[in-house]
């Protein structure tokens, strides 16, 4: 019996999350109890799980950066060559951030919990840019703070992209993995 009310309480958390991205995106402002509708459940069930909309925030922050860690690890970067695995795992985070936009691109409150995730995915990132140097794909001076900055801001950039909103193959994450990588490898400069 236990096991199963965890698992409903946990299939409501996941409701009021996905609501909660849905919702605010169309209106930051928006309530608990618009969140809850959105989600199907009761003002009480928001508030059983989420004791306030900070508390909301806050866990909001906390999944969707577990989500980007979970989608880095996923693309399983150490075993593959690292231009291979900076595009699955590109592809992988794009696919995440396309799904919470509102929560990645806003500042969303930051918990320590949050800070750490945070702190976990950069460290992914300068590994992998470490991997990427050392095989060539980088040059041997470059900055790998700066290039991880870069890199952040092409993710954002891609899922950005004028028009995109009329043409869905623009929103491809596999297409824009293909142009950050190669935005980020070779930048806007004529091929040789």
């Amino acid at each position: 019996m236990g096991r199963a009310l965890r698992a409903d309480a946990e299939r409501s958390v996941r409701a009021i999350l996905e609501a909660a991205e849905r919702v605010l995106a169309e209106d930051a402002g928006a309530s608990m109890e618009q969140i809850a509708e959105a989600a199907g459940l009761t003002r009480i069930t928001v508030h059983r799980r989420f004791a306030n909309r900070q508390a909301l925030l806050e866990a909001l922050a906390v999944s969707a950066k577990q989500q980007l860690i979970d989608a880095i690890e996923e693309a399983r970067p150490d075993s593959a060559p690292a231009l291979v695995a900076l595009y699955r795992v590109t592809a992988n985070v794009l696919r995440v951030k396309s799904t919470w936009r509102y929560t990645l691109s806003h500042a969303t409150a930051h918990t320590a919990a949050a800070a750490a995730l945070w702190e976990e995915i950069n460290a992914h990132t300068v590994d992998l840019l470490n991997r990427a140097q050392h095989e060539g794909l980088l040059a041997p001076d470059a900055d790998l703070d700066w290039t991880r900055q870069v890199y952040y801001a092409l993710l954002s950039e891609a899922l950005n992209k004028p028009d995109a909103d009329q043409d869905p193959a623009a929103q491809d994450p596999d297409a824009l993995a293909t142009l950050v990588i190669d935005t980020l490898l070779h930048g806007a400069g004529p091929r040789g």
